[in-house]
């Protein structure tokens, strides 16, 4: 049914229902605007979302009693909220969360979307972020949506008719962007210290950032790569024109992008618009380990917060504040490591609050999640080079973890490999 306005077609949800929100760039905010007003006259409302954009109107502590957010992965708007105990968060790999819904162990009312408008045949698409949002459609007793004609049309997983809905608002509203972010020296050469790890032929998954921007701006000379990710954003554009990217290679979706979910800028979103080359597909697939590893040379690059001597990699929490989510980084740590020819680069600067915190440190701190375990982990980068764990000793991992940290951490840190862990290094 068709309503005026997003608060007539939220009305229907009633006290103590489970709400799914569609998430990352295609986050329905106009919807939640209003679910933030219509929560106040209901009671024992919850939530689910990963990162959701333009969200801060559901962290007024007014909204206590009324509605909770419940989060996979944790964003700039709810960080606030999981970190004062407005909200909560739930460590899950992403590539499990679909089968939560499906399976029945969390039980889903609504389901809130965004999507293009509808086609001839009445398919409407769910445009830059399929991820969850698939399953708890097929899930939820009820999908409410707000068909905005910005939203891009992709193909994939992404289809969905409008007489599926049980309510929908026609409501034009600005898909969010993500510049791309400024380069400078360091990142520019922890690039090329990534860069020097990939070779013809190989099917890269990485994220949004710095990093994997500064990475591909190095990887104009190579021939024959592929996309197989969760996220797809800006940094690959320009190598698609070159013909870096051909897919060729890859055993699943030959010839295609296979991504879950795109955030970028316009110019990212109109590449995606009715694209067939790229496929946006359910992300119980795009990061099932079984998938990836059957495409070969997958190379895996991820990021981190901290990094112990022993390998242990933290990517979720600052100590005990959760900043992010445990996402999909094991997903893909795993199956490249179970590719064939395949590897995991896990890419950080050597420091912290401006050099004066080594991000590579002898214990994690107190309370800092370990997202990767130490026997995962094939590469570590920073600015200072490049750290082969895989098959390593602790002492050998020490000695070349403390050979990449900045200079004026080394002496201490090998003190404390020593005082630690009773490593000689």
């Amino acid at each position: 049914m068709r309503y005026a306005t997003p608060e007539q077609a939220l009305a229907t949800i009633q006290d103590g229902e489970t709400i799914w929100c569609h998430s990352m760039a295609a986050t329905p905010y106009k919807m939640l605007d209003a679910l933030a007003q219509v929560a106040r006259d209901k009671h024992d409302l919850t939530l689910l979302s990963l990162h959701t954009e333009k969200s801060g109107a559901l962290c007024d502590p007014a909204l206590r009693g009324h509605l909770r957010q419940r989060v996979y992965f944790v964003g700039g708007p709810t960080r606030p909220a999981i970190n004062c105990g407005l909200a909560d968060y739930v460590p899950m790999f992403l590539s499990e969360i679909p089968k939560l819904f499906r399976n029945r162990e969390q039980l889903l009312d609504t389901a809130i979307i965004q999507v293009s408008p509808p086609d001839k045949h009445g398919l409407c698409s769910l445009g830059i972020s399929v991820e969850a949002t698939r399953a708890a459609m097929q899930s939820a007793k009820r999908i409410i949506a707000q068909v905005n004609p910005l939203m891009p049309r992709t193909h994939g997983d992404s289809f969905v008719h409008l007489r599926d809905f049980d309510a929908y608002v026609e409501l034009e509203s600005v898909i969010p962007e993500h510049l791309p972010a400024e380069q400078d020296p360091i990142t520019a050469q922890i690039g090329r210290h990534v860069a020097s790890l990939i070779r013809d032929g190989d099917c890269l998954q990485m994220g949004i950032g710095a990093i994997p921007d500064a990475t591909l701006a190095c990887l104009g000379d190579r021939q024959n790569l592929g996309i197989h990710t969760e996220m797809f954003s800006d940094g690959v554009l320009p190598l698609l024109e070159k013909g870096v990217f051909t897919n060729r290679n890859k055993t699943r979706h030959p010839g295609k992008i296979v991504t879950t979910f795109a955030m970028g800028s316009q110019k990212l979103y109109d590449f995606v618009d009715d694209n067939p080359e790229v496929v946006f597909l359910d992300v119980e697939y795009t990061n099932d380990t079984a998938v990836i590893r059957q495409n070969p040379q997958v190379v895996a690059i991820n990021s981190a917060l901290q990094v112990d001597l022993s390998g242990q990699v933290c990517a979720d929490s600052l100590g005990t504040k959760i900043y992010s989510g445990v996402g999909g980084q094991m997903d893909f740590v795993r199956g490249a490591s179970l590719s064939e020819g395949g590897r995991a680069i896990i890419a950080l600067p050597a420091t912290a609050a401006n050099g004066t915190v080594s991000r590579i440190s002898s214990l994690l701190s107190p309370g800092a999640g370990v997202v990767t375990t130490r026997a995962h982990v094939h590469y570590v980068v920073t600015e200072y080079g490049v750290a082969c764990l895989r098959a390593r000793s602790l002492t050998e991992r020490a000695r070349a973890l403390i050979s990449i940290a900045a200079p004026q951490f080394r002496e201490e840190l090998a003190r404390r490999a020593f005082d630690d862990w009773g490593l000689s290094v």
